[in-house]
């Protein structure tokens, strides 16, 4: 089994920040996704029926929408999933190959698909489902943070994110070092309260999920007052005026 690499003192954990406030569930972050890693560093990502319903794929980056709570507290939910970079991954330990590594260097969690023998043994061991077959290459792939184009020098500084975050039209999506305290990433966690996916299974996902916001509830204040009805109105040109203003 593959073993992980063992952790630096202020080593990178580079990961994703994403806002379920504002996520409108347009599915732009998956297609764009799709569009870069198709012709990129895990190509291709292959489709199977993609105009039926049917159609099943491959996809780093999948949204999936819920309804949630009830009456006016009710709201939709847009969740997108993807790779959560884990601290301790399963999907690593249990490779008979090494085929799934985490770099020590930033925290990425990668695929070799040179040494991929398809067990698919890292699928069954991720709970959260970021594991993708490729029936073609007979391997598995999954998102990557777009390593070869987050470190692609021959881009500008700015567009150096995941393909997901820049083209997020909502702004829902940040990326940064969720390992630096005083990164913007981290800041907007601590700022917002933002959570681990399923703390509990002991896997130190490094993205993070910032909580829907509740609205805030307008003050309707006291009742306005209509005014008297036609029937009070006494003087004969005021009831005239109000029955003309009233058609």
């Amino acid at each position: 089994m593959t073993s992980l690499p063992t952790p630096q003192p202020g080593a990178k954990k580079l990961g994703l920040v994403i806002d379920l406030d504002t996520c409108v569930g347009c599915h732009a972050c998956a297609t764009n996704c799709k569009e870069w890693n198709t012709s990129g560093h895990m190509a291709p990502l292959p489709d199977r029926n993609p105009y039926s319903a049917g159609q099943e794929g491959v996809w780093f980056n999948r949204v999936h929408s819920y309804e949630a709570g009830d009456g006016e507290d009710g709201r939709t939910v847009h969740f997108p999933r993807s790779c959560l970079h884990c601290e301790t991954p399963a999907c690593v330990t249990v490779c008979p190959t090494g085929a799934s590594y985490k770099r020590a260097e930033d925290g990425i969690v990668l695929v070799n698909t040179d040494m991929c023998i398809g067990c698919q043994l890292c699928a069954w061991a991720c709970p959260y489902g970021a594991r993708e077959f490729d029936d073609d290459q007979g391997v598995m792939k999954k998102c990557t943070l777009c390593v070869d184009r987050i470190y692609n020098e021959t881009i500008p500084e700015k567009q150096r994110v995941p393909a997901c975050v820049s083209t997020c039209p909502a702004n829902a999506r940040h990326f940064g070092d969720l390992g630096d305290p005083e990164s913007a990433v981290s800041k907007l966690v601590a700022d917002r309260g933002g959570f681990e996916l399923m703390p509990e299974l002991g896997y130190k996902p490094v993205n993070r999920y910032l909580p829907p916001r509740r609205a805030p509830k307008a003050d309707a204040g006291p009742p306005k007052d209509a005014g008297p009805l036609p029937s009070q109105i006494t003087n004969p040109l005021l009831r005239w005026v109000d029955k003309v203003l009233s058609r």
